[in-house]
């Protein structure tokens, strides 16, 4: 006869058998392939995945026709107090593979945690049709009564780690470094070699980048925040090990692992390949562009126009109100010349709405709505785009009203309220709660109501909230640990509002502002979205100037000229590993043609937006915007796919570019010199022969298809080639 505890023992054992068998719906495909009981191969054409979780690794990344494999082990999780380590049973794919719209097929494993069987890791793999970098991401689902938690006060998980034992040097790119002198976030590579690894040095990366025997490989995680300030952390070991774990925030304790709602991890990247850093790079950059996310309107080179400049100009030059202009007869004028200009997308900035919160147009700057001005824009097929504060709502709004409980509050006290852009004070939103769901909802009202197709979304902080009742800790976690995991899931409640928008309307663009420091920056929000990366440049603050900021104008680059232009072109050097496009940024239209020649040379190498007084461009100006706007348009689609190349610094003389789609020849080139005098350069790339250009450049062809070109400045401008286009 069994004792009582054998009895239980042996039912529990079977509950937790028969849980594994009701979570793990198996299918067979011929995309999966089973050849015994422990091991699942993924197949894709660029990269094949074994999940086997033999010894310490649980699945290994193989470059397809060779005999390289990065082995990966699996992410190590406290649970109820207790460290595991992944060591999985009952390794199953769950339900068929999906095919997406972005060439991305994804396919679901699950297993049961050994040591906790009624726990189950679940990887979600995305393989792209013809790119060697894989997107995966680990959920932890729960039967039991089971926890996250942190014995020690700290994240206790571990979500990969990989052995490089012939590796010499590997690389952190950071994307997240706020450059004071430009002000403005900027590619940061730093090489790391034995003394890093000897040392166990950290770091935060997103990207990790390393190279041997010929072949090259990346891991990347996709969150965001300001260097240094971390989340999560890449850690190097003396065996030459990189391990990824969380720093902050990235749980609180006692989170429980539920069927309903399990422990989603942020998404993360592996890749390799047979070749170097920089053909690495230049697939990576194409899967950012074309396999990373399904809002495929924020990869598309469209020509943006902000309002915003000559409201400031209003401002500090005229001694007017910011929305002094803001109305119906002059967004109508401005439209107008935008259109003539080649513009494809207007945006209202800041002064549309009566109040924020409930978003509503202005009745008594646009007395019918913005009707008008929609009907205008589709009139000339442009986009409308507005302006908005995701974390504000106005003292008299509905949105206020029906959501006090999602107020921002830090120690149970909450923000005085503060106006916004000379409309109605407004009280902070917690994005991190119910609310999102309610923000959301009212863009998705304004995509359908109004008609809006771009959102510039601006002011969202990284801290700002440790309320115990939103989505991010409870009165059982600390204050502090409730605000670290605020700042770490705000970039996720970012990603849900814009997804969500994007499903109900695909052809939306939401454009985060990251024009000022302390904001999520990374890899997490072009997941969904884009950013507006530069508006006006440094404040003469960054400079130690003093200036008296209730009287004066505390923006230095706020003239057209070519400094302001160098300001705003340094970032550009984050193309190697991110299309610039997805990095909007504003150049200023003004005459003379110099300053124009200057701004169509730079904006068209990515940024591509404008902004300032349209109503004052020469129509000469205007002629020529349309005249090279026109030309852009026929080869944007691939200066977007072509990886940057330049030749001299930013400032000197000359500074070229080349974005030569190298499938084609198609593309652009520009050269900026900042003093008079003739130069000669030998393009690296094979540019196609047809072309069209500015005046003072003379274009050859060499016997091997490359371009010669002999260039004559008279003062500072830019002189733009575009190869591959139909004359006009």
């Amino acid at each position: 006869m069994f004792s009582t505890s054998i009895q239980q023992k042996t039912m529990k054992n079977l509950l937790s058998f028969l849980v594994v068998l009701f979570f793990a719906n198996i299918v067979t495909a011929s995309n999966f392939s089973a050849p015994n009981p422990k091991n699942i191969f993924l197949k894709g054409t660029s990269l094949n995945i074994e999940i086997s979780n033999s010894g310490n690794v649980l699945w290994k990344y193989q470059v397809p026709q060779s005999s390289k494999v990065f082995a990966f082990a699996g992410p190590d999780f406290e649970i109820d107090g207790k460290t595991f380590e992944c060591k999985l049973i009952d390794i199953q794919c769950i339900g068929e593979p999906k095919k997406l719209s972005i060439g991305v097929t994804e396919y679901v494993v699950q297993g049961a945690f050994q040591q906790v069987p009624d726990v189950f890791l679940r990887i979600t793999f995305r393989i792209p049709d013809n790119n060697p970098v894989v997107r995966f991401r680990y959920e932890l689902i729960g039967i039991g009564n089971h926890f996250l938690t942190k014995s020690k006060g700290v994240d206790n998980l571990s979500y990969l780690s990989l052995s490089v034992p012939e590796i010499s040097k590997i690389k952190e790119v950071k994307l997240s470094e706020f450059n004071e002198m430009v002000h403005s976030f900027c590619l940061s590579e730093r090489e790391m070699d034995a003394r890093n690894f000897n040392n166990q040095t950290s770091f935060m990366g997103p990207i990790v980048v390393g190279s041997d025997s010929g072949y090259s490989f990346l891991v990347a995680y996709e969150h965001g925040s300001q260097a240094p300030d971390l989340f999560l952390k890449y850690s190097l070991s003396s065996d030459k090990t990189i391990a990824l774990t969380a720093a902050k925030g990235n749980y609180c304790n006692n989170f429980p692992i539920t069927k309903e709602n399990p422990y989603q991890s942020v998404w993360f990247e592996a890749a390799a390949i047979q070749g170097n850093e920089d053909q690495l790079a230049e697939k990576y950059r194409q899967f950012v562009l074309c396999n990373m996310t399904p809002n495929s309107e924020t990869r598309k080179p469209y020509i943006f126009y902000n309002t915003w400049n000559f409201q400031e100009r209003n401002k500090h030059w005229y001694k007017k109100p910011y929305l002094s202009d803001m109305t119906t007869e002059r967004m109508l004028q401005e439209i107008e010349v935008a259109h003539q200009m080649g513009i494809d997308v207007f945006v209202i900035d800041a002064g549309w709405f009566e109040k924020t919160g409930d978003w509503q147009p202005s009745k008594s700057r646009f007395p019918d709505e913005l009707k008008t001005v929609k009907a205008k824009l589709d009139s000339y097929g442009m986009k409308l785009g507005l302006w908005f504060n995701p974390t504000v709502a106005g003292m008299t709004s509905k949105m206020y009203s029906n959501y006090k409980d999602c107020l921002k509050k830090v120690n149970n006290e909450q923000s005085k309220p503060s106006p916004i852009w000379e409309t109605e004070e407004s009280y902070g939103m917690c994005l991190v709660s119910r609310y999102r769901d309610a923000f959301a909802d009212e863009l998705i009202r304004l995509a359908k109501e109004v008609g809006v197709r771009y959102f510039k979304w601006d002011a969202i902080n990284q801290y700002g909230c440790n309320d115990p009742n939103h989505f991010h800790g409870t009165e059982q976690n600390s204050p502090q640990e409730r605000w670290d995991n605020y700042g770490f899931e705000l970039g996720r409640s970012m990603n849900y509002v814009v997804d969500k928008l994007c499903k109900a309307f695909p052809d939306a663009i939401v454009d985060f502002d990251i024009t000022e420091g302390g904001r999520s920056v990374g890899l997490g929000f072009l997941a969904s979205g884009k950013y507006f990366l530069i508006n006006n440049g440094p404040y003469y603050q960054n400079y130690d100037v003093p200036i008296n900021p209730d009287k004066d104008n505390w923006n230095i680059f706020f003239y057209p000229g070519a400094a302001r232009s160098w300001i705003c072109r340094t970032p550009l050097t984050l193309d190697k590993w991110i299309p610039s496009v997805l990095f909007l940024t504003h150049y200023l239209p003004d005459n003379p043609y110099e300053n124009q020649s200057i701004t169509v040379g730079s904006l068209i190498l990515g940024q591509n937006g404008i902004w300032g007084d349209l109503l004052k461009i020469s129509p000469e100006g205007i002629g020529f915007f349309h005249e090279s706007l026109g030309y852009y348009k026929q080869v944007r689609d691939d200066i977007t796919k072509a990886t940057m190349i330049r030749d001299g610094a930013v400032g000197g003389s000359p500074e070229v570019y080349e974005k030569i789609n190298p499938e084609n020849g198609k593309g652009a080139m520009v050269i900026f010199s900042s003093h008079k005098g003739s130069y000669e350069y030998v393009s690296r790339s094979k540019p196609n022969p047809k072309f069209w250009s500015t005046t003072g450049v003379d274009v050859k062809f060499d016997k091997e298809g490359f371009a010669v070109i002999k260039v004559t400045f008279d003062k500072a401008e830019g002189k733009i080639i575009f190869f591959g286009v139909d004359q006009k």
